[in-house]
């Protein structure tokens, strides 16, 4: 997924559009020989969507005109060479936006007066996020990370540099008053530059934090303030600069024993909520405690996905095929979770077999 993705990114994404605000959802295929069906079924797309806008009298004819410029727009700039587990083409009057997701989703067109962003909340949040500053004494950078790649980040202002170059070394070094790169008043204005503008960054896209230095500049970053709840320091120079394959295998040992800890304390908080009888298992029982708000926390395997009907006020299994079918309610569930205030975690395939794959800690 793109990582630009961000809590803001979203918020914006689901503001009302003037109808219709026209959502392409499809899996794609990273691998060969699958991925060969992936421009077909684009194109099938396509031409569903330019079917149900041409058959639409609420649509007017200029807006529907525009509206197929954008989504024709949208395909063109598709890279599926380099597709992930799936695609969300968004278009508008006078906008259009590609969304690759590293999440399967199911194949739809929807028109309506907002963008149909569950898919898209739900991968942001498997997605796991993380933030990573690499400190340098001329250079400090923010890389957005996930589990399978990072990037540089320009948020903010990032990357900020300086001019090392004092304007009289030789004089410096003759008398003695050649400051320790990291005990000067510079460097402490420089890294006081780069604390206030990570903290901008973490108030608007609040993520796990990794911060990547020599330990002097870690220290002295450290006296400036906190910055994210359980920052992890990783004691590794020189990648303020990159490569962002490097600045990813520094933190990733740190992350993997993160998430491993994460699932442990995880298991005994469900654990604990099944002894106060503040638990609920299973996609009826999750679906129903999210519907009425009372779910603090929903624990889903990453790769759960199910079909279900709704019947009675209860999910009932279905076929694809069914009347009625939903095959996207894991993702609905995560949507609806984190507008009520829930924290969503997912975790691997098979932690919560026991609970039926998803399971959740309630508020009542």
């Amino acid at each position: 997924m793109d990582p630009v993705l961000s809590g803001e990114t979203l918020a914006k994404l689901r503001r009302p559009r003037p109808y219709p605000a026209v959502s392409l959802v499809m899996p794609t295929h990273r691998r060969e020989p699958d991925n060969a069906q992936d421009p077909v079924r684009l194109r099938n797309l396509l031409a569903e969507a330019e079917k149900a806008l041409t058959g639409d009298p609420d649509v007017p004819r200029e807006r529907r005109l525009d509206i197929l410029d954008q989504l024709g727009r949208a395909v063109a700039e598709t890279d599926l060479a380099h597709a992930e587990d799936g695609l969300v083409i968004y278009a508008a009057q006078g906008e259009h936006q590609v969304w690759s997701l590293p999440r399967t989703v199911p194949e739809r067109v929807v028109l309506s007066d907002t963008f149909l962003t569950r898919n898209l909340v739900a991968a942001h949040a498997a997605e796991q996020p993380s933030w990573a500053l690499a400190v340098a004494a001329d250079r400090v950078s923010l890389w957005s990370g996930d589990p399978e790649r990072t990037v540089e980040s320009t948020r903010e202002g990032f990357p900020l540099t300086r001019d090392l170059e004092a304007p009289d070394v030789e004089r410096e070094e003759r008398v003695g008053d050649l400051p320790s790169t990291w005990q000067d008043e510079a460097a402490r204005q420089f890294l006081r530059e780069a604390h206030e503008k990570l903290r901008a960054v973490l108030a608007s896209d609040p993520r796990p934090l990794y911060v990547l230095g020599s330990p002097p500049a870690l220290a002295l970053l450290e006296e400036l303030g906190p910055l994210a709840p359980e920052t992890v320091r990783v004691p590794h120079g020189g990648l303020a600069d990159g490569p962002a394959a490097a600045v990813h295998d520094a933190v990733e040992p740190a992350r993997a024993e993160r998430a491993a800890a994460a699932v442990t304390g995880l298991a005994a908080e469900l654990d604990e909520a099944r002894g106060r009888r503040e638990f609920a298992g299973g996609i009826d029982e999750v679906w129903r405690a999210v519907q009425e708000g009372r779910a603090r926390l929903v624990a889903v395997e990453d790769d759960y996905r199910t079909v279900v009907r709704e019947e009675g006020g209860h999910l009932e299994p279905a076929g694809a095929d069914d009347p009625g079918a939903r095959d996207d309610m894991v993702d609905e569930i995560v949507e609806r979770a984190l507008d009520t205030g829930a924290e969503v975690r997912f975790v691997p395939g098979g932690t919560l077999a026991g609970e039926g794959h998803v399971a959740a800690v309630l508020r009542y």
